[in-house]
């Protein structure tokens, strides 16, 4: 359950993330609801979440992106990395697509989205506006795009 592996890092779990950026090379943030355990009020990865039992990566990515967002578009597979904090190890496996049409963000898990520049986003790493996880997810974009 959700639960247990939130409440324990020793077990790993799966989840995707989607990086959806715009043709202009800017990306699409969420600022995570406040009424979120994790990470509330802060700055987040586009869309993303845990794999439900029987999906693949990419309709997991593709089932997240539509229920947060409201898009539903082609995604290219980037990487996977392990993620862990205090609360929880996460098997990360990240998605990328270009997104220039409406965005119809769930307002329950969603307080606003914003494109941001990698400058701005590499200006603002350590102004506690951005989550950890996605700081750790940027690094690893920026990583792998080298």
């Amino acid at each position: 359950s959700r639960n247990r592996i939130h409440g324990n890092p020793a077990l790993i779990h799966k989840v995707v993330h989607v990086l959806v950026f715009k043709s202009s090379g800017e990306l699409l943030l969420q600022k995570r609801s406040r009424n979120k355990d994790v990470a509330p009020g802060k700055w987040d990865t586009s869309a993303g979440g845990h794999m439900s039992p029987g999906e693949s990566l990419e309709q997991a990515a593709m089932r997240e992106m539509h229920e947060e967002l409201g898009i539903q578009t082609p995604l290219e597979f980037l990487y996977r990395y392990l993620h862990s904090s205090d609360f929880e190890t996460e098997m990360v496996f990240t998605f990328r697509c270009v997104w220039d049409g409406d965005i119809s963000f769930s307002v329950s898990e969603i307080d606003e989205v914003r494109h941001w520049s990698m400058e701005k986003i590499r200006n603002n790493l350590h102004s506690g506006l951005l989550s950890g996880n996605f700081i750790h997810e940027f690094s690893e974009y920026m990583s792998s795009s080298k």
